[in-house]
């Protein structure tokens, strides 16, 4: 075995000791871990600030301030609920499920016998709906893969389970998600996920440009697959799962008008609650104009 690889099972065995402890535990660490994030000005904080600065300029320093920190502590209690969720059997994992909304959009669109594309923005815990959705049936996540192969290695241990396909965001990703899709199976993407230059388009997202995953959009208009969004939200003791209905516009021949959708999606679940988006991303760090800094410093 590898350096590398023991790396990765330390990683896991580490987090499977914080999964043992009750959910509420969890999210109370969370809370502290994410406060401390915050009073120590950590990188994720300055970035979720900065972010924050970029598509609210309007609101005052102060107020900007207060989101912040309250984002930090969300932050922190996604992480604690996230090591759970990769440690803990699916069983368990699944009894965080409250309700599930908008079930009927997915089993409509399953029907159609064309496989379905899942748009899965980063709010709530993306990972508790990989385990919702690999308990119907074959899932395939398209993910980024790390460049620090200890922590690869930990993230392919975490995610992996019965009925889950990993497929790394590379430029051989589209054979595997045409196969699945072909198979009348579900693959997930998240939309909001920025691409390397060349394989997006500069769309609008909270009012700036932001390089946007053009994958979505050019699945959809090769296969004819329906295209639906999905996510978790945090609620009382667990988590509601929810699907929305199929956006037609993913569809569209113009790359900018699908595009511009699936940025307008995506913006529309963030704004259901700023504290479960994941704003400690530098989302708008690739700029359209190469002379222009990036925002962030």
């Amino acid at each position: 075995m590898t350096r590398f690889a023991w790396f990765g099972h330390l990683l896991y065995s580490f987090a499977m000791l914080i999964g043992l402890l009750p959910m509420a535990v969890l999210r109370a660490l969370g809370r502290l871990f994410g406060g401390l994030a915050y009073r120590l000005d950590s990188r994720e904080t300055r970035i979720a600030r900065r972010n924050l600065a970029l598509i609210h300029p309007e609101i005052d320093e102060a107020a900007r301030e207060t989101m912040t920190g309250a984002l930090m502590c969300s932050m922190g209690q996604g992480l604690m609920e996230t090591l759970a969720i990769w440690t803990r059997p699916r069983a368990r994992v699944l009894r965080l499920v409250q309700q599930v909304h908008g079930e009927a959009h997915l089993q409509a669109a399953l029907a159609q016998g064309r496989g379905v594309l899942l748009a899965v923005p980063h709010y709530g815990n993306w990972e508790l709906l990989i385990e919702f959705m690999a308990a119907r049936g074959p899932f395939s996540l398209v993910y980024k893969a790390s460049e620090k192969a200890g922590l690869e290695r930990f993230l392919q241990k975490a995610r992996s389970g019965a009925n889950v396909q990993l497929v790394p965001a590379e430029a051989t990703a589209m054979r595997p998600l045409l196969r699945a899709l072909q198979n009348g199976e579900v693959v997930g993407i998240t939309p909001d996920q920025q691409p390397r230059k060349g394989g997006g388009e500069f769309i609008p997202f909270f009012g700036r440009p932001a390089l946007t995953l053009s994958l979505i959009a050019k699945l959809a208009q090769r296969t004819g697959t329906p295209v639906l969004f999905a996510y978790t939200e945090r609620r009382g003791d667990g988590f509601d799962v929810v699907f929305e209905a199929e956006e037609p516009a993913l569809h569209d021949a113009d790359l900018d008008i699908a595009l511009t959708a699936m940025n307008r999606r995506v913006q529309a679940i963030a704004e259901r609650d700023f504290r479960q988006y994941q704003w400690t991303y530098k989302r708008f760090s690739i700029r359209q104009d190469p002379n222009t800094k990036s925002p962030y410093k």
